[in-house]
């Protein structure tokens, strides 16, 4: 029976924080890691999924460096000049065009003496948005403190680099400001170190949280057992997609590997030997754990090869990717490998989803609106100028007809 992964905030509160560590006998796989080779197989579901959010993305991109301008204002040619950094194909123009309601278009001056020129600041509707944004980050406050914590105790030493933190907070759903407004706050959990932003500056964790040292795995396994009143055993749901076939040797290599004893992301593991069957299966635990963090459960791997230090990844981590095709996909669209879960989808569509997604839900509404908007007003304007052109032609054809009876 497989159970699918519960978003984390449902899980939380039912975890105990009090269970029994286990002692393990590994069994004795005769090849080496490092030999075992799985050729990569496209899956156009998956990466359909990830192709589906580039609109979605690319707004967003251009919001946030709008908000990131002093009065949140900016003038047009200013915007224009960014768009290779912005990944914009088309003229701002036209992006405003095909995106109306995210910014109010007006005129005004950039020196006190100079001629008014477009500038463009942020719209009423898109006011209205960052309002519920704020209010969906503070009712799931609990969550991203939580979600800071797990990958604190997943790290070796308890420690990660604030300013790579702040680089995947998109990543995870953590607001612009954690660093500055949510950190302090939770003193009890972390505790923060040099300047951010200097490259310098970590955040460590003060105090170790029994109740988040349970993975999603272990919390399914226990779940399961709950549900069937049979001790089941924590692993991963391992499932290939349609088509896709092993070599033998991988097969029996995969198969004793599964057999291995489930390894808690959440376990010193400092007596393992990098190279062993043993980390490879807690490197596959931690990746498990950290894409189920992710909003989207998947992240780039460039963006988790950024933490090999802190949670022990071996040079060639992203191996483990295609070599476990039936928990993980590699995706190489938009020129980018990407990491994703597949427990988390069925087919293009995500069905593990975070609270957090709320606000990108409500975000798509809004730019489906601005879209519906526009579609009705192109419509409108050519059924005007079809209208106009069916008079045109009426009153030809009646002065033909007056000409004729002369």
């Amino acid at each position: 029976m497989l159970i699918k992964s519960h978003s984390i905030s449902s899980y939380f509160h039912k975890l105990n924080p009090h269970f029994p560590s286990r002692v393990r006998v590994f069994p004795q796989l005769t090849s080496s890691i490092s030999s075992l080779k799985v050729v990569w197989r496209k899956d156009t579901k998956l990466d359909q999924a990830i192709a589906s959010d580039k609109t979605y993305k690319l707004c967003a991109r251009v919001v946030k460096e709008v908000l990131n301008e002093p009065g949140q204002v900016i003038p047009l040619r200013y915007l224009e000049k960014r768009r290779k950094r912005l990944k914009l194909s088309t003229q701002i123009k036209t992006f405003l065009a095909r995106n109306p309601g995210l910014f109010d278009l007006y005129r005004d001056r950039i020196k006190p003496k100079s001629e008014p020129v477009p500038f463009i600041r942020v719209s009423d509707r898109l006011q209205n948005f960052l309002e519920e944004e704020k209010r969906i980050y503070s009712e799931n406050e609990p969550l991203i403190v939580a979600k800071l914590c797990k990958l604190l105790m997943m790290a070796k030493d308890r420690v990660l680099s604030a300013d790579k933190l702040v680089h995947v907070k998109r990543e995870f759903g953590f607001p612009n400001d954690f660093m500055v407004n949510l950190v302090p706050k939770y003193s009890e959990y972390f505790r923060l170190t040099g300047s951010p932003g200097e490259g310098k500056s970590f955040l460590e964790l003060v105090s170790w949280k029994p109740e988040f040292a349970k993975s999603v795995i272990e919390c399914r396994a226990e779940e399961e057992s709950r549900l069937t009143g049979i001790r089941v055993r924590p692993n991963f749901n391992a499932k290939l997609p349609r088509g896709f076939f092993l070599k033998k040797e991988m097969r029996e290599w995969l198969r004793d590997w599964m057999e291995l004893d489930y390894i808690s992301p959440y376990e010193d593991v400092s007596h393992l030997d990098q190279a062993s069957k043993e980390m490879e299966k807690r490197t596959v635990a931690v990746f498990h754990e950290l894409l189920s963090l992710s909003l989207f459960k998947r992240i780039p791997v460039p963006i988790l090869g950024k933490f090999s230090e802190e949670y022990r990844f071996s040079n060639v981590f992203s191996t483990a990717f295609t070599r476990h095709s039936g928990i993980f996909y590699m995706s190489l669209k938009g020129g980018i490998k990407t990491a994703v879960l597949r427990e988390a989808y069925k087919a293009d569509e995500l069905i593990d989803r975070d609270p957090l997604l709320e606000i990108k839900d409500r975000f798509v509404e809004m730019l489906k609106e601005g879209w519906r908007v526009r579609a009705e007003q192109l419509t409108l304007r050519r059924e005007t100028v079809q209208r106009d052109m069916e008079m045109m032609a009426a009153r030809s054809s009646e002065s033909e007809w007056s000409e004729s009876d002369e």
